[in-house]
């Protein structure tokens, strides 16, 4: 790939078996929030400790993500041809959940697999993707699952549909986007690797000119996920969307803050997207019935 060139999602062979048996997993992938299933129940939680529940449950959401895909078998292989196949995740591997026969095969397919708490303090996905496009072939996927618990407060997980890409995209994507960043950008280095690389080798690409070191949050990239993220954050809980509690929790990080002030904050972060003082009162209103708001802020502060 010329490298000064926008890039482009690599084409897959008609007919390919690989090719048909993603189209199958991309559909199952798009099925898993009807399968998942969680024994996590979530009681008693402030609002305070939210903006670390992806960092508390993450590892175990994926999981069971990978076990609710593997549930979906009758969608990606219906007529039994993978059988002796199943997807298993290796935390410390890249991509992290494969399916394969046994653990000395080579993987059929391999999905990196990321979860986001839709109520996270960023408002997007705050993962590194930092992977080279050579550590995964065309077939491969990047997946992210947004995921919130059912009473919002409290409850289960549940996952909200996915965001699916080529990951050989994805990386090329970011790469592109970093080195075009700003007329001073220098070029990543790539390792020398191959797909599925084995664990502890070395398959990240490296940014020289990341002090800061936000290389690989795919989420900022303009024109990767952004669309998905805006659209996401519509998603309703409770009747609200996600992106409104999040402003709304975000004003209990404020030492000190009493709970007319907060409703006052909110009024004008409202205003600031167009919407008048009687729909944050409303807004407000229709969160004290859904939570004892004084109690919480009795507990928080």
């Amino acid at each position: 790939m010329n490298k000064d060139l926008k890039p482009e999602r690599y084409e897959l062979p008609d007919g390919d078996e690989r090719t048909i048996l993603r189209e199958r997993i991309i559909k199952a992938l798009n099925a898993v929030p009807i399968y998942f299933k969680s024994p996590i129940n979530i009681k008693g939680l402030a609002v305070t400790d939210l903006f670390s529940m992806n960092t508390l449950l993450g590892g175990a959401i994926e999981d069971q993500t990978t076990q609710a895909l593997n549930d979906t078998r009758n969608i990606w292989d219906p007529d039994g041809k993978y059988s002796e196949y199943f997807f298993k995740r290796y935390s410390e591997s890249f991509p992290d959940v494969r399916l394969e026969k046994g653990v000395d095969q080579s993987p059929l397919i391999g999905i990196e697999l990321k979860g986001w708490y839709l109520l996270s303090k960023e408002e997007m996905p705050s993962f590194r993707f930092r992977a080279s496009a050579d550590a995964v072939t065309e077939w491969d996927l990047l997946v992210v699952y947004p995921w919130s618990l059912s009473d919002v407060l409290s409850g289960t997980p549940k996952l909200e549909i996915p965001y699916i890409e080529q990951a050989k995209y994805a990386a090329d994507y970011r790469t592109y986007y970093w080195e075009h960043r700003n007329p001073n950008a220098k070029k990543v280095v790539h390792p020398d690797t191959h797909p599925y690389p084995n664990p502890g080798s070395k398959y990240s690409d490296i940014a020289k000119d990341d002090s800061s070191g936000n290389f690989g949050r795919v989420a900022r990239v303009h024109g990767l996920m952004d669309d998905w993220v805006s659209d996401t954050m519509k998603n309703k809980l409770a009747g609200i969307e996600a992106k409104w509690w999040v402003k709304f929790f975000k004003l209990f990080d404020e030492k000190g803050v009493n709970e007319q002030k907060i409703k006052s904050q909110f009024e004008k972060i409202a205003d600031t997207e167009d919407h008048n003082k009687k729909w944050a009162d409303e807004f407000y209103g229709l969160i004290s019935q859904l939570m004892d708001l004084r109690v919480v802020l009795v507990k928080s502060f």
